[in-house]
C-alpha cells in the first residue's frame, strides 16, 4: 500500500513503524488430493519419499508417476493404492495434459527445470525436489491425530528444525485427539442460536482444557491371576534359596566378610560421592558448571588441586562421552566448529596439566589461583544470566578460544563449558548448534587432561573416581526432574552465589594457613 502525495506520479512509503515485516510468507493451505490429478516424476528414493508424503495424507490421491527405473518400494507402496498408475518410461510434455499439481523428483536438474517451465507454462502449481527456489509449493512436516493435522514449515530454511517439532508435537498430542473432535462435533449440533451464541458456549465448555489439571487418585492397578502365581513361586524360590544358603554358610561369616570389606574402602569416598552427587545435580538441572562444581567442593575437602582436577576429568570422561553422542546423533553438532576448537582444546589441556602437576610442590601458592579462577567462573555464571542482550559479532580466533578453554579446564578442574559455550553464544552462534559441538569436543578435552595426568601422577586417586560416578549416577535422574520443575535462571544464580562463597573461603584460608 502506498501514500499519493500531490506531485504527480510520486509515491511516499508508509512510515517504517507500520510496516509489519513478513518474516514467512508461506500461505498454508489444505489441498482434496482425491480430487486433484498429481503427476510424479521419478522413481528413485525422492519419488518414493514424495509419493509416500502423498499416500500417507492423502490415500485416495490420483497419481500418475512416469519414470523410466522404478524402485520395487515404489511399486509395491503403488499395488496397496489402485488409484495410483505407473508407467515406466521417460517424460513426455503431455503427461501434464489435465494434471493439477506436478512433484518433480529426478536427479537431472537439466530435466527438473525443463518440466518445471513446461508445467508453469500450463500455470500448473510445480515442486522441486530439493531446489526451492524452483517450487511454487513445498511439503511440510505433517502431524496427524485422527482427523487434527497440523502442518509445519520453516519457509525451507531448516527441515530438520520443523523434523523435531513434528517429533515434539507428536508426543505432546494424545492419541484420543479424534474422539475429543467427535464430542465436539455432536455438541456443536446440538447447540441453538446464532454463531455467536455458538462461540461463547463452545468457549464456556471447552475452557477445561486448559485449566490446570486437579490430581487424581491413582487406581490401584488389577493384577492378572498369572502375574500374582508368579509372585508367590518367586517368593517361594526366594526362601528355598535363602535357607540352602544360610544352611551351608552362616549368617556371621558373611557379616563379618562384609565388614572387612567395608574397613578396607575409606571413610572419604563418601564426601567424594557427596561431591558427585552435587555436581551432577547442578550439571543435569543446568546443562553445564559440572567440573567447577565438583573441583570447588573437594579443594573445600582439602583435596589437592591436581587430585581433585585429575579426578573430575576421568569421571567426566563418562558423561561428557554420553552428552556428545546424543548431541551427534540428533544433528546437534557443527562439524566445523567441533573440528576447529577441539584440536586446540586437547592441546590446551595437556599443557594445563603438565603445568599444574608441574608446579605442586606450589601447592600454596596454586590453590588460590585455582580458587580464583572457580571465583571468576562463579562470577562468570551470574552474569551469564543477568546480561542483556549485547550487540553480536563473530568469534574471529576459535582455535585460541578453545585451547585457553583446555588449558583452564585442566588447570581448575572445570570451565570448559562456561569459558566456550558462554562466549560463542554470547557473540551470536546457535545455541543448539554450540552446546552440540562443544559437548562432543568436552569429551576429547576431558580424555586428554585424565590422560596426562594419569601419565603424570598414575591412578592413585581411584577412590575419587569412584564417588564422583557413584554419585553422578545417583543423582542424575534427580538433576533431570530439576531441569524440568525449577527455573534455570534461578539455579544458575544459586550456583554462581555457591561457587563465589566457597571460592572466597579457599581464598581466605589460603592467606590465614
Amino acid at each position: 500500500m502506498t501514500y499519493m502525495s500531490s506531485t504527480p506520479n510520486k509515491t511516499i512509503d508508509p512510515p517504517a513503524s507500520t510496516v509489519q515485516p513478513v518474516i514467512n510468507p508461506l500461505f498454508p493451505i489444505f489441498l482434496k488430493l482425491e480430487q486433484l490429478q498429481t503427476l510424479v516424476v521419478g522413481g528413485g528414493n525422492v519419488g518414493l519419499e514424495k509419493l509416500s508424503a502423498i499416500l500417507a495424507n492423502s490415500p485416495q490421491a490420483q497419481v500418475l508417476l512416469v519414470a523410466p527405473r522404478i524402485l520395487p518400494e515404489v511399486e509395491e507402496l503403488a499395488a496397496r493404492h489402485p488409484l495410483v498408475r505407473l508407467e515406466k518410461r521417460e517424460f513426455r510434455e503431455e503427461d501434464l495434459a489435465d494434471r493439477d499439481l506436478v512433484l518433480v523428483a529426478t536427479d537431472d536438474h537439466v530435466l527438473n527445470v525443463a518440466i518445471r517451465d513446461l508445467a508453469k507454462s500450463r500455470k500448473i502449481l510445480t515442486n522441486v525436489a530439493d531446489t526451492p527456489l524452483q517450487c511454487d509449493f513445498y511439503l511440510g512436516s505433517i502431524v496427524q491425530k485422527g482427523s487434527l493435522k497440523l502442518a509445519i514449515s520453516t519457509n525451507g530454511k531448516s527441515p530438520t528444525v520443523a523434523k523435531r517439532l513434528k517429533q515434539v508435537l507428536n508426543e505432546a498430542l494424545p492419541d484420543e485427539m479424534e474422539q475429543v473432535l467427535d464430542k465436539l462435533i455432536r455438541l456443536r449440533a446440538q447447540l441453538t442460536g446464532d454463531f455467536a451464541y455458538k462461540v461463547k458456549r463452545l468457549n464456556e465448555m471447552t475452557e477445561v482444557l486448559v485449566e490446570p489439571e486437579a490430581p487424581v487418585a491413582r487406581k490401584k492397578p488389577k493384577y492378572s491371576l498369572t502375574f500374582v502365581l508368579m509372585l508367590v513361586l518367586a517368593a517361594i524360590s526366594l526362601m528355598v534359596t535363602g535357607h540352602l544358603l544360610f544352611s551351608y554358610i552362616p549368617f556371621s561369616t558373611i557379616g563379618n566378610l562384609a565388614m572387612d570389606v567395608a574397613a578396607q574402602v575409606d571413610r572419604e569416598i563418601l564426601i567424594f560421592i557427596l561431591a558427585g552427587f552435587v555436581a551432577q545435580l547442578i550439571d543435569g538441572a543446568l546443562g553445564m558448571a559440572y567440573g567447577v562444581s565438583a573441583t570447588t567442593f573437594l579443594l573445600s575437602f582439602g583435596i589437592s588441586p591436581v587430585a581433585a582436577s585429575a579426578s573430575v576429568h576421568a569421571s567426566e570422561i563418562f558423561t561428557s562421552g554420553a552428552s556428545g553422542w546424543m548431541h551427534l546423533k540428533f544433528g546437534n553438532v557443527n562439524s566445523k566448529l567441533f573440528k576447529t576448537i577441539v584440536v586446540p582444546g586437547v592441546l590446551g589441556a595437556i599443557a594445563g596439566a603438565y603445568l599444574l602437576f608441574t608446579l605442586e610442590e606450589y601447592v600454596y601458592l596454586i590453590k588460590p589461583i585455582v580458587a580464583g579462577y572457580t571465583l571468576f567462573l562463579g562470577i562468570l555464571i551470574i552474569r551469564k544470566v543477568l546480561k542483556k542482550h549485547v550487540k553480536k559479532s563473530p568469534v574471529k580466533r576459535l582455535g585460541l578460544l578453545g585451547a585457553v578453554g583446555g588449558f583452564m579446564d585442566a588447570i581448575g578442574g572445570g570451565g570448559w563449558g562456561p569459558i566456550v559455550s558462554s562466549t560463542l553464544i554470547a557473540k551470536g552462534r546457535h545455541p543448539m548448534y554450540t552446546i552440540g559441538s562443544v559437548n562432543l569436543a568436552e569429551f576429547f578435552v576431558s580424555f586428554a587432561s585424565s590422560a596426562a595426568f594419569i601419565s603424570l601422577a598414575g591412578i592413585s586417586h581411584w577412590q575419587i573416581i569412584i564417588g564422583l560416578i557413584l554419585g553422578g549416577t545417583i543423582s542424575a535422574p534427580l538433576g533431570a526432574m530439576l531441569a524440568r520443575r525449577l527455573p534455570v535462571k534461578t539455579m544458575m544464580i544459586i550456583v554462581g552465589i555457591v561457587v563465589i562463597i566457597v571460592s572466597l573461603r579457599l581464598i581466605y584460608m589460603a592467606f590465614i594457613g
